[in-house]
């Protein structure tokens, strides 16, 4: 039987490493540099998207001060945010769970940046916003 939403949240333990991170922003040229960054951190979590308008880069905030010289012309985000992790295997054809989720957590006022690993779901919300997520997430099944 698939997996169904609720048995996904009732196994979720929620999982923050306590780090700050940063979205950076860079310009389509700096890809090879923002590669470059992703391929010498040492520690999850990191992230690098490239759409036809930029090249964007989420990691530790640490990170992008150890990095800032490397990465030309970019722009980092004025807020800091916190990981959120759903520490349990979804199974790939489990549909609304995310919808589900950020519903909760738009009820409570909280902006989400999602992200999806092969297994596991990921968010990021605003540090200041942090409590209010996992008090949403709780409320929905999540531990």
């Amino acid at each position: 039987m698939p997996q169904t939403i609720e048995q996904a949240l009732a196994a979720a333990k929620l999982y923050s490493d306590g780090q700050q991170y940063v979205l950076a922003r860079l310009p389509l040229a700096a890809i090879t540099a923002a590669a470059g960054v992703i391929a010498e951190m040492s520690e999850p979590f990191c992230a690098l998207i490239v759409d036809k308008d930029e090249v964007t880069l989420l990691l530790p905030e640490v990170a992008l001060a150890d990095f800032a010289r490397r990465l030309p012309g970019h722009t980092a985000s004025p807020d800091k945010l916190r990981l959120i992790t759903f520490d349990v295997v979804l199974e790939p054809t489990l549909v609304g769970f995310m919808a589900r989720v950020t519903a909760a957590l738009a009820a409570a006022n909280v902006t989400v940046f999602p992200y999806a690993a092969f297994s596991r779901d990921h968010l990021f919300v605003p540090t200041t916003q942090y409590d209010s997520a996992i008090a949403a997430l709780k409320k929905l099944g999540a531990r």
